[in-house]
This record gives structure tokens, C-alpha cells and sequence, in this order.
């Protein structure tokens, strides 16, 4: 009968598809990020795992020069290059979002309280950044890459 074998084979890409969607739940991976100003793709971060929480690094800059420093950071992190800067620290999971982190925007060297969420299966993640209360902040979404 060729109908059973066709029925396993649905059930095991079913499985399958399940398995992949269930890890989207955490936000490590690679992202793209979008430039404010232009909408167009200016970054690819790695959001990685250490000590049960999430940290994000630059792994390549889309728009700027590969050896661009961070010139309006402040103190050890001044004129330090953006690729391989750690900029996002200290994440934990809270329910559905991830929260207790800060951020570092190099572009004007300020710090910010950060939190995250991921949207659409896991394929994009919410980036907010803020000073004091959340409403005082913007939210990037970035896209899921690789």
C-alpha cells in the first residue's frame, strides 16, 4: 500500500516542523537589524547564552566601514571597534519577554535599560531600549537571520 507510507511521511514533517518551532523560544541566534534612519539592514548580532543570561554582540556592520570604532562611547569601551562589542548584557526570561538587561547605543554612547521580546514565531524580536520607565524608550524589531 502506498498510502501508509505517505501518511509516515506526513506525521515525521509534521514532527519536524514542530521540533523547528519550538526552538524559537529563545532569542539566541543571529539577528539583522535596521537602521532608524533608512529602514535597510545595517548590522548582524549574535544573541548568546552565558550564566542563564542573554548577551548580544555585533558580528558585521551592512552600512558602516568594517573597522568603525565606537566614538562617542565613554570610558574602556571609546574607540573600541563595533564588530565583536558586546552591547547588550544582562537578559533574563520574564514570561514572555526578556527583561533586566541594558544596551549600549554606539551611536551616541549611552546606555540604556533594555528588554526584548520575541514576535512572529520567533522570527522577529521586539528591542526596547529606555531610560527609567519603559514608555520613555524606542523599540527596534530586528529579524531573524542565518
Amino acid at each position: 500500500m502506498i498510502w501508509p507510507r505517505y501518511a509516515l511521511i506526513l506525521i515525521l514533517m509534521t514532527m519536524c516542523a514542530v521540533g523547528v518551532r519550538a526552538q524559537r523560544t529563545s532569542p539566541a541566534g543571529f539577528w539583522q537589524t535596521l537602521s532608524d534612519s533608512t529602514g535597510k539592514p545595517s548590522a548582524i548580532v549574535e544573541i548568546f547564552e552565558s550564566g542563564g543570561r542573554f548577551h548580544g554582540r555585533i558580528v558585521q556592520l551592512l552600512e558602516d566601514e568594517p573597522g568603525s570604532v565606537c566614538t562617542q562611547c565613554t570610558g574602556a569601551r571609546k574607540g573600541e571597534p563595533l564588530v565583536g562589542m558586546v552591547f547588550l548584557t544582562g537578559l533574563s526570561a520574564d514570561g514572555d519577554e526578556f527583561t533586566g538587561g541594558e544596551i549600549l547605543d554606539p551611536d551616541d554612547g549611552r546606555t540604556y535599560r533594555a528588554r526584548i521580546k520575541l514576535t512572529d514565531g520567533g522570527d522577529k524580536l521586539k528591542v526596547r531600549g529606555f531610560l527609567g520607565l519603559s514608555i520613555f524608550g524606542r523599540t527596534q524589531t530586528w529579524l531573524r537571520s542565518k
